[in-house]
């Protein structure tokens, strides 16, 4: 049988800190993978086991619940290539029930929570959880205003020219619709419009692509309407935002109003009163998930009554009266026939096993992850083991364990390399958790020196969050690497490569798989990309765990390239006070300014940063209003907040003018402090810092 990890009930304080942050960081890429990129690298049944371990340790350990926690987050930022949309009531997400167990429950569940008996009837709709992305709709007196992606959940990308061109999305609504409506669905694409159109794609010679859920997410995500419109998307409805007058009271109702103003809905969904029926329904509907002929990976379980949905209300970052039953992800057996290391932009060091070709759910798989030494060490597999390969969706897959009594006689452990496998041979090393313990991941420690990390660095520095410069993908990246006449090993080189080109006799356009065309319409590209937002330029440089949202938290709070600049110098120069105002900053901590000082400490790196500052303009960070009561100042939220959300509560003093800290300090002006505030509290006591309540707050600003 596979061996499993270290149960959560066995695991000491130290070991639970050390995994709450390993799960925190995965879980976190993950997410922007998924939401940001439409490129999953792991199963859904991975990623919910990753939630479900982080969850069960922090019941465990209620104390040692991290500030980033995934429990209290939804989706992933939004991207910069869109406008952004605020939804005016939040898309949340659903908890999730493996099992028949778990569906008996969570309806035993909310008949505590309403003070039914444990027999009484609960009315419960059922339906299909599409495999596709959220879109949110808004309607005005009938009319398609705005179309929104989930996004983080409060805030979503402006889709709406793309939305226009999906055949089931009514620009007109049909019926006697509410003047306000915000209809909520999922996009997705059939099998047979999937397959139909990579055989398009590849009769042209163009790519294919992987999967029907990661091709609808990127083509409603396109810049250009034209190319969605080429695509065959489809729409299904199934929930509603914001809404001016209610046509129904019941999930039911709402459902079948909402097929009434011209929408498709699903005609799987059911309404039943029991666990029973619920679970009957559930194991029809996955015998039936092959016929379907479109992508599901579960069921939604949904109280009826909307009345009792507003009584039941909300925990977390999901609703308390709905649930997502997820079907079992897809297994078979192979062998294992070696281990590859791969060399991450960080230097890291991720184990990568290659199997003998297995098809699992339809997809041949030929590798597998492994994550790292220490998950290879405790699934206790060895080169030549049959092992048991897991996946749910097409992307890479996950070795659950070894089949013990099937291991061969010449089976041969792997031993994870002391060295990096680069040409520079330069040693591994190994950093420390925040509790002290030794991290369970390797990394070389060649930095920019080593050739894999050079390349997935500049992989990370053109890519869609950062510069995002069309046509400067992966291969032409490695191809420019290699180049002898025209090098790019730097980002600085990207923005010299069309001087380089015009003084060097043998140009671009002359080599293999490029011509005048794509040679000029790269250099446009990279000369459109000269002039960057400067959350792109700190993002771009590749800092470690100086990810997306914290590269504008810097911006936001530095305003200028020059100022970041100088501040990351002082810090890397050991100047405590540009440390301390960076560490006042919202959601940045010791991690991200020791990486900062390392980054900047480091001669190569700094020698990187100038060249690159000295081919590009860095525009400045949007100003805030200056002129509003609390402009400049530094003003810090702990406690419970009633009137807004703790996210609403940052945005808006930020549009006010006013920078938002985590922590307290000196240079605190004001604390807006509700009920419950403790520590922050107390040291804004200590110091003398002003302290008002929500209540004055809003009176200050005039709200």
């Amino acid at each position: 049988m596979p061996k499993t990890e270290k149960p959560v009930e066995d695991l000491t304080e130290q070991e639970a800190v050390a995994e709450l942050e390993r799960l925190a960081a995965e879980i976190a890429k993950h997410d922007r993978l998924y939401h940001d990129e439409d490129q999953p690298v792991i199963s859904d049944a991975e990623y919910d086991a990753l939630r479900r371990r982080n969850l069960a340790i922090e019941q465990r350990f209620p104390e040692l619940v991290r500030e980033d926690s995934p429990t209290f987050r939804v989706g992933a930022p939004v991207s910069g290539k869109f406008e952004k949309v605020r939804h005016k009531i939040p898309m949340l997400s659903l908890d999730n029930a493996f099992s028949d167990q778990d569906v008996v429950d969570f309806v035993g569940r909310i008949r505590r929570y309403l003070k039914l008996s444990p027999d009484a009837p609960i009315a419960m709709t059922a339906e299909p959880k599409i495999d596709g992305l959220s879109l949110s709709l808004r309607y005005e007196e009938g009319r398609l205003v705005s179309a929104a992606t989930r996004g983080d959940g409060q805030v979503g990308e402006n889709v709406t020219a793309n939305a226009r061109a999906v055949a089931d999305i009514p620009n007109v609504l049909a019926g006697d619709f509410p003047r306000v409506l915000e209809v909520r669905g999922e996009v997705y694409m059939t099998h047979a419009d999937f397959l139909a159109l990579n055989k398009r794609q590849e009769a042209e010679g163009k790519q294919t692509y992987v999967n029907p859920r990661n091709t609808a997410a990127g083509s409603l995500r396109q810049l250009d309407p034209s190319i969605t419109r080429a695509r065959p998307l489809k729409f299904f409805a199934y929930a509603w935002g914001e809404v001016s007058e209610m046509p129904a009271d019941t999930q039911m109702g709402m459902v079948a109003a909402l097929a009434s103003y011209g929408f498709r809905t699903n005609p799987l969904m059911k309404r039943f009163e029991d666990a029973e029926g619920l679970l009957a329904h559930y194991h029809d509907i996955e015998e039936e998930r092959a016929t379907l002929g479109y992508d599901i990976d579960g069921v939604v379980y949904k109280v009826d009554d909307l009345a009792l949905q507003e009584r039941l209300g909300f925990v977390s970052r999901s609703p308390r009266w709905a649930i997502a039953h997820k079907f079992p992800a897809e297994k078979a057996m192979t062998i294992l026939k070696g281990i590859d290391i791969q060399i991450g932009r960080t230097g890291a060091l991720t184990p990568v096993a290659r199997l003998e070709p297995v098809t699992v759910g339809g997809v041949v798989v030929t590798n597998a992850t492994l994550h790292n030494a220490e998950e290879i060490e405790r699934l206790g597999v060895m080169i030549g083991d049959t092992v048991i390969v897991q996946r749910a969706g097409d992307v890479i897959p996950q070795i659950l364990g070894m089949i013990e009594d099937r291991r061969p006689t010449d089976a041969k452990p792997f031993e994870f390399p002391m060295v990096c496998p680069c040409e520079l041979k330069t040693p591994i090393v190994r950093e420390g958790t925040a509790a002290g313990a030794e991290g369970v991941v390797r990394r070389c420690s060649g930095e920019f020196a080593c050739p894999f990390q050079r390349i997935e660095h500049l992989r990370h520095f053109v890519s869609r969050r950062a510069f995002d410069i069309e046509g400067l993908g992966e291969k032409q990246i490695e191809f420019f690497f290699h180049d002898p006449d025209l090098p790019v090993k730097s980002p600085a080189d990207i923005f010299t490569l069309a001087q380089r080109d015009g003084a060097n006799l043998k140009k671009l356009r002359d080599k293999e798989g490029w011509g005048a065309i794509s040679a000029a319409n790269l250099f446009a590209a990279i000369e459109a990309r000269r002039t960057i937002p400067l959350d792109r330029m700190i993002y771009g440089l590749g800092i470690r765990h100086v990810g997306e949202r914290t590269a504008v938290t810097l911006a936001r709070a530095y305003g200028s390239w020059q100022a970041f600049h100088d501040a990351a110098l002082a810090i890397a120069n050991g100047d405590l006070n540009a440390r301390e105002e960076m560490d006042a900053l919202e959601d940045i901590g010791d991690a991200v300014i020791d990486a900062i000082a390392r980054y900047f400490g480091e001669d190569h790196n700094r020698a990187l940063v100038e060249a690159l500052a000295a081919q590009v303009n860095v525009q400045d960070a949007e100003r805030p209003a200056g002129d509003s009561p609390v402009s400049g100042k530094t003003i810090v939220f702990t406690g419970a907040l009633e009137r807004m959300s703790r996210d609403e509560a940052k945005a808006m003093a930020e549009r006010l003018g006013a920078k938002v800290a985590g922590s307290v300090s000196s240079k605190t002006d004001l604390i807006v402090a509700g009920p419950g505030a403790g520590s922050k509290l107390k040291k804004a006591q200590e110091l003398g810092i002003e302290i008002i309540d929500e209540d004055a707050w809003f009176a200050r600003i005039g709200g």
